[in-house]
């Protein structure tokens, strides 16, 4: 079993904190391990019909570009899952939805983070005001899912967590 022998907080952010831990392994192995320490995260697959979903082409400032993205956040402090997803999708998109179902979650960065990004669909979408925070460079587009099965095999959805939630929707 993992065991923490030791743990020492070295930085502490808005967001993350960083810690060097040393850690015994199963095998006995023991490591110094930098650790980044995440509050969790959400993503939703938005579908305006069977064949329709939203994207959103997100800046990302730190690869200076703009990427295909499912939209995504994370949790506030005291916030569930569901909370997080309904605030997100009105936030990044502009859509409320009344069907929600949980397809899954992921560790995008089991190597380093203790993040998990819990995976929803959303149905049934509204259109709301938009509520998008001050550093949120977003612009939404609606694809078919014949249209984002090529932006994959092209290479053009580069993002991980985008291409799992979009395995994990049925998209492609």
């Amino acid at each position: 079993m993992n065991r923490i022998l030791k743990e020492k907080i070295i930085y502490k952010g808005r967001l993350l904190r960083f810690f060097v831990r040393k850690q015994k392994f199963p095998n006995g192995y023991v490591a110094d391990l930098e650790v980044v320490k995440h509050p969790g995260a959400v993503l939703i697959t938005p579908f305006l019909t069977d064949e329709k979903i939203i994207l959103i082409s997100q800046y990302r400032p730190v690869i200076g570009k703009y990427i295909w993205e499912l939209p995504a956040g994370t949790f506030h402090k005291g916030e569930n899952a569901l909370l997080c997803a309904r605030r997100e999708l009105i936030e990044e998109v502009g859509y409320a939805s009344s069907e929600w179902k949980k397809l899954g979650f992921i560790y995008p960065a089991p190597g380093y983070t203790d993040e998990k990004i819990i995976i929803f669909s959303a149905k049934k979408l509204k259109k709301v005001k938009t509520r998008r925070e001050e550093d949120e460079v977003i612009r939404p587009k609606i694809f078919t899912k014949k249209e984002i099965s090529r932006l994959l095999d092209s290479g053009r959805i580069v993002d991980a967590k985008t291409i799992c939630a979009l395995k994990l929707a049925g998209v492609c």
